[in-house]
């Protein structure tokens, strides 16, 4: 059997442990819905809020979930035995990076239906470009979530350190705020990392008013993508760290 025929098996694994666990797959679709809610009815703004939380989505389900999943396998052994199976360890991680997309793309789909339904936005005008910003970030994260993975020491480490990253930016990064309200330092800060350039990316597949789109954007979380694998294939432990 073929490497991506193995992952295809490892990703209907996921997936049906995924969905066996009705607590943590509601909370994991209710959670950027909250956001939506919360952040509309306060600031208004639905046409920036929701490609915002869209991409916060992505990022929470293709970054912040396959660093801690990652971490905690790895922990618990569970990463070391795959190595000792005939299940090819690109197969399992493939198959957990395409779950990761696979839950990304019903995020994305959830919360441009709801604010269809509930906000009056317009869906993106552009399904190609929308689609290929789609990709990019989902693979981007996905790859930067597995090489984080290398500098969290333990499974009770992984939400703080994950969460230290990814909440401090979202706040300077056109995602729980515009950005042209924080200070000039914080954006500066914001324009380094690619979750900003990806939420704007996003933005400007759903908002009709961006006459232009930017395609150095989604470059620069294409590179953040590429040098994360790159730490992934060097500094990745199939060990558990203690």
């Amino acid at each position: 059997m073929n490497t991506m025929l193995l992952a295809g098996r490892q990703f209907a694994y996921e997936n049906k442990a995924f969905w066996r666990n009705p607590a943590a797959a509601f909370f994991t679709f209710v959670f950027p819905l909250m956001f939506l809610v919360i952040f509309t009815g306060i600031f208004g703004e639905t046409q920036f809020f929701v490609p915002s939380i869209a991409a916060f989505s992505v990022i929470t389900a293709c970054f912040t979930n396959i660093a801690m999943g990652v971490t905690i396998a790895r922990e618990e052994g569970i990463l070391k035995r795959v190595r000792g199976t005939p299940l090819p360890p690109l197969s399992y991680l493939l198959g957990r990076v395409l779950h990761a997309v696979f839950v990304a793309i019903l995020l994305v789909a959830i919360i441009a239906v709801a604010g269809v339904l509930f906000y009056d936005v317009d869906l993106p005008s552009n399904l190609a470009r929308f689609v290929m910003t789609l990709a990019t970030g989902a693979g981007a994260f996905c790859a930067l979530g597995l090489a984080i993975t290398a500098v969290i020491p333990n499974e009770d480490a992984a939400p703080a350190i994950v969460n230290a990253i990814v909440l401090p930016l979202a706040f300077i990064s056109d995602i729980f705020i515009p950005s042209d309200e924080a200070p000039a330092w914080m954006r500066t800060i914001g324009d380094i990392f690619p979750m900003k350039h990806f939420a704007e990316a996003m933005a400007a597949s759903f908002n009709p008013t961006f006459e232009e789109w930017s395609s150095s954007d989604l470059m620069i979380v294409g590179l953040w993508g590429v040098a994360g694998l790159l730490l992934a294939l060097r500094f990745f432990s199939w060990e558990p760290h203690r």
